[in-house]
């Protein structure tokens, strides 16, 4: 199934863990579409970035129950790949794919 590398990369996820990552091991975090498998986000990435990846790890994420006065709610199910670029390739940029 053929599909829109943007509508697979949902957004970058800029924190701690993922700054960390990009500049000791070349590993970016992206949030993905939770019907994404690992080589849907490999072709996104190299296309939109014009780079090569060497892996990708997915991870699921629950959403959090959140209260609002008496209502009880959840935050929505989410999906984050890790993907670990190819020595030698340039870093990822984030504002290059918009």
């Amino acid at each position: 199934m053929i599909r829109d590398p943007r509508n697979i990369i949902l957004r970058p996820l800029i924190t701690e863990k993922s700054t960390r990552l990009k500049d000791a091991q070349r590993q970016v975090c992206f949030e993905i579409a939770p019907e994404a498998n690992k080589l849907e986000v490999k072709k996104a990435v190299e296309e939109l970035f014009k780079t090569k990846v060497d892996a990708v790890t997915i991870v699921k994420l629950k959403g959090k129950v959140k209260r609002l006065g008496r209502s009880l709610g959840r935050t929505k199910d989410r999906k984050k790949a890790y993907v670990k670029l190819r020595k030698g390739e340039k870093m990822i940029e984030y504002f290059e794919a918009v």
